[in-house]
């Protein structure tokens, strides 16, 4: 289920609800009535009612429905020459007058067998202008409500006197937006859902790819800012109606939501206080604190700004790191006191050893993230590369040039490094980011994030690098295909699998860290001993940490495989079985070969060879970090060769597997997909590549004006383009979207 929006809690004390639905929803295309719809409605107000919610009904749709039914009765009641002749448009009091009768008897078979008991009230904008009129009106509806009756409202648009465009200088109410506000009103709701064919509010035409959707209104902020699309096909108000009837209704005290009424559970969505539509409220304008951004704007800012860093000489985005790595230092105390605060009230929360393990900074954790960002502010340039350069033909040069990806989305948990980390490796290559970190961190992350960004300059912005604080902004984030061009995410499978699951953005990671040490028989027991005793121990919740231990089957014979399990119980290690080790070692089995304990625990199995080790590899591994300790140079070789993970190593721990430790500075995280990056990710993962082409008036003119040497120029020139470190990238962020796994 989604997380409560902090913005909506106040809906926790709402019992009565007017809920409005409009033509466009209660009716399909065709005009037909949309029973699907309308029964998901139906059952909504059911559980609704049978909680103890007062649910009022205002429901637009009797003249659509009323329209097709009298088109197919003056169809058959026609001749074939009337038929011929211009047809006339239908009169609208007649459709309102059959339409109503279908759609009340419609309402009252689907509350029927929910066991639900509905009521017609017709109502005009004269009703309202008689005092006494309002005052029955609350009481019948009162009556009703008290009995769990369900009233359904809609205009009497059979004998109302009033004729397009509606809106008359009266201002009683002027359509069924306005008159469910109206009726908010009148009958002290608690709140008001106003169900439309779209999300929400947007930005602009819901059709247009660049219009955002707006969460909460704020007046002030909105009010003439918003670019209206055509309304809905059917019904008379579309959104300009809808906006005028929910700020009505909001600055008299009733809070309103405007959400999608083809969605089957919105309206429950929006009463458990998810953020479901576009919120209005009278103290919205409190909501959001002034100047802060929200997520999508950080996504435009984190690219412009990303454009302006490219555009930097090589050696300034250097003084940039630089800055920063001092700054961690400076404030190292500051840094600590924020991350005990974190780590004490994870323990106060219950969380449990290996979360607490990856949140904390251990001593020397701030100055060893700073001397990584000094390496990495010490590499070659790594933007404007020059990979490939090539004489398309005499005078016509083609050069294939390393390049920014553009805006990242880093969501990770636990670890606030991570957040260093990424940030430094963002600003090296130049491209835009986002970071989401975990709850349980939110001081350490606030604290990092503001120590970098204070040293980025003004002529870059500090939103070059934005923290997103709201989990409930990430799905909207996931949107933004167009604007964001890798999301990495850094934790549980849970997380991977979901990200991945939400979003048309390419993905890099890895979901498992399913990490083997395969020991040989010819293996040397003393390094076996230390490298299972590192990759297990080292740090348990890493997800280069060994998992599962493989050892030859002669081992057990030899005693090699007591001398294992004696060193690792001995440092506190829990060991499971697969079926071959419990039967033969008497071991507790374990859940499965696919578990990450992330723990002071593994799994150990026997094998009869190499080929079996990496046959198990193959079938229960995650492809990320995998090791053989042998003393055979051709066993090796076939372990090495044959196992197909992002690293693959001989006699040294899984540990190792690392960006920093690898020489990359450090790393955005470790990936196990096949395209574009694999293993530790560093600079070299957060670039692409461009094609420069320099000419002299070269035309195709179907190939008959250039004569192609295609001559590889590349030995020759490869250096790093002078105007590319002095002027940026041409034209801006580069687009990759087809070179990364999904």
């Amino acid at each position: 289920m989604e997380a409560i929006d902090p913005t909506r809690v106040f809906l926790k004390d709402v019992r009565r609800i007017v809920i409005k639905v409009g033509t466009a929803v209660v009716t399909r295309d065709d005009g037909r009535l949309a029973l699907g719809r309308l029964g998901a409605l139906c059952e909504q107000i059911q559980a609704l009612n049978s909680e103890g919610f007062e649910v009022i009904l205002v429901s637009s749709g009797a003249v659509g429905a009323g329209r097709q039914r009298l088109r197919y009765r003056k169809l058959i009641n026609s001749s074939f020459a009337d038929l011929q002749k211009p047809q006339a448009e239908l009169d609208g009091k007649a459709c309102a007058a059959v339409g109503q009768n279908g759609l009340m008897a419609l309402y009252d078979t689907l509350f029927s067998q929910l066991d639900v008991t509905s009521a017609q009230l017709l109502v005009t904008d004269n009703d309202f202008r008689s005092p006494e009129f309002r005052k029955q009106l609350t009481e019948t509806v009162d009556s009703l409500l008290s009995l769990k009756v369900i009233p359904v409202f809609n205009e009497n648009d059979s004998i109302s006197t009033r004729r397009a465009p509606y809106e008359d200088s009266s201002g009683i109410f002027w359509d069924n937006d306005s008159l469910a506000a109206l009726l908010a009103l009148e009958l002290k709701a608690d709140l008001l859902v106003l169900l439309s064919d779209v999300d929400g509010l947007y930005s602009g035409p819901p059709s247009d790819p660049q219009s955002k959707l707006i969460h909460t209104y704020i007046k002030e902020k909105l009010e003439n800012t918003i670019t209206f699309g055509d309304k809905s096909r059917l019904g008379r108000g579309g959104m300009t109606a809808k906006v005028k009837a929910a700020v009505y209704a909001s600055q008299a005290g009733i809070p309103v939501v405007i959400t999608s009424g083809f969605a089957g559970d919105n309206i429950i969505k929006v009463l458990r206080g998810q953020r479901i539509g576009t919120l209005f409220h009278r103290d919205a304008h409190t909501f959001v604190p002034s100047g802060e951004l929200n997520a999508s704007e950080m996504t435009f800012a984190a690219r412009e700004s990303s454009r302006l860093l490219q555009a930097m000489p090589a050696e300034e985005r250097s003084k940039i790191l630089l800055a920063i790595a001092d700054a961690l230092e400076a404030n190292e105390k500051i840094i600590v006191h924020e991350n005990e605060a974190d780590v004490a009230a994870a323990l106060d929360d219950g969380y449990g050893s290996s979360l607490v393990s990856r949140l904390l900074l251990k001593p020397g954790k701030v100055s060893s993230l700073a001397k990584a960002i000094r390496v990495l502010a010490n590499m070659e340039e790594p933007i404007g590369q020059v990979l490939k350069r090539t004489e398309l033909s005499d005078g016509f040069i083609l050069e294939k040039m390393s390049s920014p990806l553009g805006v990242l989305l880093v969501i990770f948990e636990s670890r606030p490094e991570a957040l260093v980390q990424i940030a430094s490796l963002a600003i090296r290559t130049g491209n835009g980011l986002l970071l989401k970190g975990g709850k349980e961190a939110k001081r350490s992350n606030a604290i990092l994030h503001k120590i970098i960004t204070s040293c980025i300059p003004e002529t870059v912005g500090k939103g070059l690098i934005g923290l997103v604080t709201s989990r409930e902004e990430i799905p909207e984030l996931l949107k933004l295909d167009d604007v964001i061009d890798l999301v990495i995410p850094r934790g549980s499978n849970e997380l991977v699998y979901q990200i991945k699951s939400l979003t048309k953005i390419p993905v890099l990671g890895h979901a498992d860290g399913i990490c083997h040490v395969y020991v040989d028989k010819s293996a040397d027991m003393e390094k076996a001993k230390s490298i299972v005793l590192d990759a297990k121990t080292d740090y348990p919740a890493a997800c280069n940490a060994m998992e599962t231990l493989l050892v030859h089957q002669e081992l057990m014979e030899t005693g090699g495989v007591n001398e294992l399990l004696i060193e690792l119980q001995t440092k506190g290690v829990s060991i499971n079985g697969g079926p071959r080790a419990c039967s033969l070692l008497n071991l507790p089995a374990a859940p499965s070969f696919h578990h990450e304990y992330s723990a002071l625990t593994c799994t150990i199995e026997i094998v009869d060879d190499v080929h079996a080790a990496i046959e198990h590899i193959h079938k229960h591994g995650s492809a990320h970090t995998d090791c053989i300790v042998t003393e055979d140079p051709e066993v090796a070789d076939i372990f090495l060769h044959q196992v197909d993970s992002a690293a693959v190593f001989h006699n040294a721990s899984t540990r190792f597997s690392d960006g920093f430790r690898f020489g990359l500075g450090a790393e955005v995280g470790i990936s196990t997909s096949r395209i574009h990056a694999r293993g530790p990710v560093g600079v070299e993962g957060l670039l692409t590549t461009r094609w420069i082409a320099r000419g002299n008036g070269q035309v195709v003119d179907n190939d008959k004006g250039v004569v192609y040497t295609h001559k590889d120029l590349t030995q020759q020139g490869k250096k790093t383009c002078s105007s590319m470190n002095s002027n940026g990238p041409l034209g801006g962020e580069p687009r990759a979207r087809a070179s990364l796994i999904k």
